[in-house]
């Protein structure tokens, strides 16, 4: 957590940070987290079926992705969730500590951004600090801010349900 927080000051990104217990899914984070000013999200780090295409989807909470139809919008049959020693690698996080945080270790810029537009209308974000023990609230422009300093680039859409 120590990482992004220093990258996040560096950049001069605000932020807020609410500490709360382990949450493994939603429905903790739910019960146990604080109330947050920001899109309460998921994100899913997804694999292309046979292919090295890699997707890190930030969804609202509750809702069910069409893995199969987002699939082929990246020309791809299916989706399958990124197992969990690969989450390790990739992004530096173990399930349900997953975040667009760890695309500051994505230098090979594998991974694909995309955001679902109802989590974008909300203004602000809800991501944990690479660990599931906090969350901190960022809004649009530090979001992007710290993208472009990762290089990736992300699409705002709306991600088939």
């Amino acid at each position: 957590m120590d990482q992004i927080l220093t990258l996040l000051s560096e950049l001069g990104i605000p932020f807020t940070r609410h500490d709360h217990p382990a949450v493994f899914s939603c429905e903790e984070s739910d019960r146990l987290c604080p109330k947050m000013d920001g899109a309460h999200t998921k994100q899913l780090m997804m694999k292309a079926k046979g292919k090295e295409i890699y997707v890190l989807a930030i969804v609202m909470h509750d809702k069910r992705v069409d893995t199969k139809a987002l699939a082929k919008d990246f020309g791809a049959q299916s989706f399958s969730f990124v197992q969990p020693e690969k989450l390790k690698d990739m992004l530096r996080v173990t399930p349900g500590s997953v975040t667009p945080f760890g695309l500051m270790f994505d230098t090979e810029k594998k991974i694909n951004v995309i955001v679902d537009e109802d989590a974008w209308s909300v203004g602000k974000f809800c991501f944990h600090p690479l660990v599931n023990t906090a969350t901190l609230v960022i809004d649009h422009g530090g979001f992007e801010k710290f993208l472009k300093h990762t290089g990736h680039k992300f699409e705002v859409k709306k991600i088939p349900t």
